[in-house]
């Protein structure tokens, strides 16, 4: 676990111009965010960017839910943050530590993307893997060669360890009746 005085290290790295723009465009996320991703501000340390991605409808990863953090580089925007998938996922493009690899934070990097364009570039990646820059081998060549095994496997990670429960289905399981409270169901 990060000390207090170690978490604020990056915020004082960076250009107070450059946290104010940071802080500007993560209000603008939580106040309007895109279409599946949930971002969540990091108080104490603005630099710490995490969000929730929902998985994407018609991939392996449908009704996951994926916590990805960002983390700001001392000469960030100049250049690119790194990216890591705090949840674990089978996917060709995603470390055995989480790390993504994606173009769009390699040679691509512009400093005027944003942080919205990363978020939208991770979710983008579960809809469409690439196989031909893998940090997962064996997700890599399961996706080329047997794209069944890949999908079948993905979706085992997913349940297990990125599965949304829905409250409806929640309160349809419930058996307590009368006066019982619904904390006693759990």
């Amino acid at each position: 676990m990060a000390s207090a005085s170690s978490m604020s290290n990056n915020v004082e790295n960076l250009s107070p111009q450059i946290i104010r723009g940071v802080v500007k465009e993560m209000q603008e996320l939580v106040g309007c965010p895109p279409e599946g991703i949930k971002v969540q501000i990091n108080e104490e340390d603005v630099t710490d960017i995490q969000a929730v991605i929902e998985g994407p409808a018609g991939t392996p990863y449908v009704n996951g839910l994926f916590r990805v953090k960002l983390a700001l580089s001392k000469d960030f925007p100049q250049s690119p943050p790194k990216a890591f998938f705090l949840t674990k996922i089978f996917h060709p493009n995603v470390a055995a530590n989480g790390e993504i690899c994606v173009n769009t934070l390699k040679r691509d990097w512009k400093p005027d993307l944003g942080i919205k364009h990363i978020l939208l570039t991770i979710k983008c990646l579960l809809i469409v893997p690439n196989a031909e820059s893998a940090l997962n081998e064996e997700a890599g060549k399961l996706l080329l060669e047997h794209y069944d095994d890949y999908s079948q496997r993905a979706k085992m990670m997913t349940e297990i360890h990125a599965q949304i429960i829905l409250a409806s289905e929640i309160t349809k399981n419930w058996s307590c009746g009368g006066p019982i409270s619904k904390k006693t169901c759990w």
